[in-house]
């Protein structure tokens, strides 16, 4: 009888102790649900360019990746997918693919962001910006930051900005040195009100075309020319079907960097802290490989028999006073009266 007594006191012990475990098992699940993602867990995230793998854009991102993984120990894994793979080269519905969960990073144009707030077109009116480095100062100062939290209504996170180069003019009818020497080009322009407003008020015929279409029509000459930041100009080989360049400078625009809103909530702060600084520093990184890029383009460029000319600043002048012609067309299209106002304050112009 004492055995079986004894023996009985075990059981008890033993389903006590399972339960109690089983119980602490659970305390230990909900205190990681409160507390964002596992730090025992490897974070997975995915991360979409609109260019291809030698674009700079894309080996930002393979940058930003490497960087992350680094600080992070290997327990943030960040995979790079280029030419919109992801979201069927639809820009405009990646961005909704990104709010709604679909995606987990994206790069892409600012310009782009102007379809959701009309504000982003402020970025890229033409010569606004002296140079890069004011346009860089601009980005990170409190009216871009002001722009990047408002893809938030998005429910996007707005994790911040690598520039992009200005844009260039290529064409194959005559050098381009003043607005007079456009008249009658057919130019090939992004269908956006900033791009053919410009362009029409410099006398060019503007031909709205996706990119995908630009290199045959160039060489069917369909149309005599279009106008892009050099890296696109060399990755598209551009160059084989156009005789003329000119570094115009004429308009800014950058990349946006961001994450969906409810996976980047769901994130402890540590994992918070590494994406954002790493996106910050890459800003740095991508603005040098740009500009030691851009040199090598334009010599191989001349290399192949394109005749390559700077604007001066008397010339660049002269083009300048033509964007400010239209300001009071940009204005309608920023539609944000004050935040029109703020941001040719910021650069120094005036109205």
């Amino acid at each position: 009888m004492k055995k079986l007594f004894g023996l009985f006191t075990v059981m008890i012990l033993t389903v006590s102790l399972v339960a109690c475990g089983s119980e602490s098992s659970r305390g230990t699940e909900a205190g990681s649900e409160g507390g964002g993602e596992s730090s025992g867990e490897k974070l997975k995230l995915n991360i979409s360019t609109p260019d291809p793998d030698s674009a700079s854009v894309t080996l930002a991102a393979k940058e930003l990746a490497k960087m992350i993984g680094e600080k992070s120990d290997g327990q943030i894994e960040v995979t790079v997918h280029p030419n919109g793979t992801l979201y069927g080269s639809d820009p405009s519905g990646a961005v909704k693919q990104l709010g709604a969960g679909g995606l987990d990073m994206l790069v892409l144009s600012t310009s782009l962001y102007a379809n959701f707030d009309s504000r982003f077109s402020a970025i890229s009116i033409p010569y606004l910006f002296d140079d890069k480095e004011q346009f860089v100062s601009f980005l990170n100062s409190d009216l871009g930051t002001e722009l990047l939290d408002s893809v938030s209504d998005l429910g996007i996170k707005g994790l911040g900005y690598w520039p992009r180069d200005f844009r260039q003019i290529t064409n194959s009818v005559r050098p381009i040195t003043k607005p007079e020497d456009l008249d009658g080009i057919k130019l090939r322009v992004p269908n956006n009100p900033l791009w053919v407003e410009f362009f029409k008020a410099t006398g060019a015929v503007t031909t709205p075309m996706d990119f995908g279409e630009v290199y045959n029509a160039l060489q069917l000459k369909t149309i005599d020319g279009q106008e892009n930041p050099i890296g696109v100009i060399t990755s598209a080989k551009i160059y084989e079907v156009q005789k003329y360049l000119t570094i115009s400078n004429h308009m800014g625009d950058a990349w946006l960097v961001g994450m969906n809103q409810a996976k980047f909530d769901k994130l402890t702060d540590e994992q918070k802290q590494i994406i954002e600084e790493s996106v910050m520093e890459v800003q740095g990184w991508i603005s040098d490989y740009d500009a030691k890029e851009v040199e090598s383009a334009i010599q191989k460029m001349k290399d192949e028999g394109v005749e390559v000319n700077e604007l001066t600043s008397e010339q660049q002048q002269q083009f300048v006073e033509v964007s400010k012609q239209a300001y009071p067309i940009f204005k309608k299209l920023v539609n944000n009266d004050e935040f029109f106002s703020a941001i040719l304050e910021f650069v120094g112009k005036s109205e």
